[in-house]
């Protein structure tokens, strides 16, 4: 960024540098207050602020403003100008986060040298700040299904933007994950991400967490709103929070600013937000527990993140990837999959989606003392139950009542459809799989009746 905001109550200096900085290459505002000088930083954060000291007919000197942009810009370097420069201003100055302290009458090649010096660590501090960012890892998105594959295309989709969006979908499917991914690739990505845990903080402790609280210390206690200033704020959860701050909330999307609890004045944030439920707001907001026009104003761009069920595909990669981050966290062994393990969870309901499979994974590698690929009976039994397997070896109850022919149908189409879900519709992979052509599957699945429904479309475009 090469725009420098100029303050000095002095028109002639401010015009001077203006026109020496312009001659550099270098974009320049002009303020000649403090109350311009602010106006000019909220509306658009220069890039190096120089300031003078002393400003008439001012409200706040350059030591107020100085204060006040690094507290809220803390990116902003600002270079201090005075005429009436002594020891103790300098100092007290560069305690307050001032790059460096210029005496008047300057000199402009000095001048020119502190500004391309503090341009200079602007930048490379912004630089860091990205590389640090893209170097963490941001995000849990692992998988290579077409429900997966779209996903991930609709978030690139509204990353870039500074739009709102409702992320929905079951517990543990990932929706947290998808809204660091949206921080990770927007242009707020050196910005903070900050999570308001609606349902795990106490109603009556919300608006001080969010807002922050007024006291006598100088700068009183920032809520998260305050925290996320210039990145994202996500709000998991949505449905949880009270009914009186959501009303709050939807002054603060309106307005971009709030007051903290038990102060006068007006807080501007400048922030993204993102927000997620696994509730059907619709409902909530009939039974009038969730305020229509907060839905209106978080749900600009609604997102599905698909369940695991629908992502079976994806499994083994999980599998993989939780295998590795436990090896690295905690120093457990890394393992392959069997290939009837990875049969065996894909054919598992997952009510708890991804979050109960990497949970499942967890147990596996604690329990375990070996290090040869995961086996299908170190599958959890309480997993496989939830899944209606029958681990006694036994004959399913819906089966033993049937003739032999009507049972044998029963299981093919059972069998069938199962393989079919865990290949994600894919007709050729399912036929490679359970031995079959891909014709004869299909003649298979017409006799058995399994030729309607989404499952059977998805058969038929693969």
């Amino acid at each position: 960024m090469s725009d420098i905001l100029i303050v000095d109550d002095e028109r002639d200096i401010r015009e001077l540098i203006s026109e020496i900085l312009i001659d550099e290459g270098y974009t320049t505002r002009l303020a000649g207050t403090s109350e311009d000088a602010m106006r000019e930083v909220t509306s658009q954060p220069p890039g190096l602020l120089i300031l003078d000291i002393w400003l008439k007919d001012s409200d706040m000197d350059g030591i107020d403003i100085l204060k006040k942009v690094k507290s809220d810009y803390p990116e902003v370097p600002v270079v201090i100008i005075s005429g009436h420069g002594n020891i103790e201003i300098a100092v007290a100055a560069i305690k307050q986060g001032a790059y460096d302290f210029i005496e008047k009458p300057f000199n402009i090649d000095q001048l020119l040298v502190v500004i391309r010096r503090a341009m200079e660590t602007s930048r490379l501090r912004r630089e860091n700040i990205t590389l640090r960012q893209k170097d963490a890892p941001v995000s849990d998105l692992i998988g290579s299904s077409a429900g997966f594959r779209a996903l991930v295309s609709q978030l690139d989709k509204v990353a870039k933007s500074n739009s709102r969006i409702m992320l929905r979908g079951g517990s543990g499917v990932g929706k947290e994950t998808a809204a660091r991914y949206i921080h990770a690739q927007s242009d707020r990505a050196a910005g903070p991400f900050v999570v308001v845990g609606c349902a795990t903080i106490e109603p009556d402790r919300m608006e001080e967490v969010l807002f922050g609280r007024e006291s006598g210390d100088q700068n009183g206690a920032q809520g998260l709103l305050e925290q996320a200033h210039g990145g994202v704020i996500y709000f998991d959860e949505v449905a949880d929070m009270p009914l009186v701050t959501q009303s709050k909330i939807l002054r603060v999307l309106v307005d971009q600013k709030f007051q903290r609890v038990g102060g006068n004045d007006q807080i501007k944030v400048d922030l993204r937000v993102l927000s997620s439920t696994s509730c059907d707001l619709e409902v909530e907001i009939a039974e009038r527990r969730f305020r229509e026009e907060l839905f209106h104003r978080l749900n600009v761009v609604p997102v599905e993140v698909p369940t695991l069920e629908e992502r079976r595909e994806d499994i083994p990669e999980l599998v993989e990837h939780f295998v590795e981050h436990f090896n690295q966290t905690q120093g457990l062994n890394i393992r392959k999959l069997s290939d009837d393990a990875a049969a065996l969870l894909q054919t598992l309901p997952w009510p708890g989606n991804v979050r109960q499979l990497k949970n499942v994974i967890e147990r596996i590698l604690i329990l375990s003392d070996g290090t040869g690929p995961i086996s299908a009976d170190e599958i959890p039994t309480d997993t496989q139950k939830s899944a209606g397997a029958n681990d006694g070896g036994g004959m399913s109850a819906n089966w033993a009542t049937l003739p032999l022919r009507e049972a044998r149908e029963a299981f093919e189409r059972e069998y069938l459809i199962t393989q079919i879900n865990r290949f994600g519709g894919n007709i050729s992979k399912t036929a490679n799989f359970v031995g079959m052509e891909r014709s004869a599957l299909h003649r298979k699945l017409k006799s058995l009746g399994v030729v309607s429904g989404n499952k059977s479309k998805s058969a038929e475009e693969a």
